[in-house]
């Protein structure tokens, strides 16, 4: 499975790293384009300035080098339609990387009967990784503990595995693996 990774479950670094996690162990193919991660740079540098766009860039660069073939080419968005005209590009995006899915928060912006007729369909990234992990959990656990111990290790802290996913917008999820 294809799926655009929209700028928003991009930035925040959680939410990121579960899915990308998830990807790396073949559970779905990532896909974005140049001006989604122009989009996660400046919601690193709105909300943490230069030096969070900075290590902004060096997250797009490891993206980048962990999924050589994630960066899709701008596609014709002249015959696409989506309420947000700000959004066209992601739905661009996944036509031209022939995705099934778009991964975004803001479900919203991406109606079904704009996408159906693409064959795409819009997720919350939470119902995605707790059908992930229905099919497989071990990989899906791999992947958020990988991210929990990461976040740990940076903070200096022990941090509650639970709501480390409550806040990284991820609850059902969180109540299924700490049951």
């Amino acid at each position: 499975m294809i799926a655009v990774l929209d700028a928003c479950v991009l930035y925040p670094t959680v939410l990121r790293q579960i899915l990308l996690g998830c990807a790396e162990r073949g559970l779905f193919t990532p896909i974005w384009s140049e001006r989604l991660l122009e989009e996660w740079r400046r919601a690193a540098r709105r909300n943490g300035g230069e030096a969070d766009a900075a290590m902004a860039d060096a997250e797009i660069a490891r993206a980048n080098a962990r999924f050589p073939a994630a960066l899709t080419a701008p596609g014709d968005e002249a015959p696409l339609w989506l309420p947000d005209p700000a959004d066209i590009h992601v739905l661009g995006s996944a036509v031209v990387g022939q995705a099934e899915m778009i991964v975004t928060l803001n479900l919203r912006d991406f109606p079904a009967r704009e996408l159906s007729g693409h064959g795409i369909v819009a997720r919350a990234p939470d119902v995605l990784l707790m059908d992930l992990w229905l099919d497989a959990p071990d990989r899906v656990e791999e992947a958020v503990m990988a991210t929990h111990a990461e976040a740990e290790r940076l903070s200096g802290e022990s941090l509650p595995l639970r709501a480390l996913l409550k806040r990284a917008r991820l609850p059902r999820l969180g109540k299924a693996l700490t049951r």
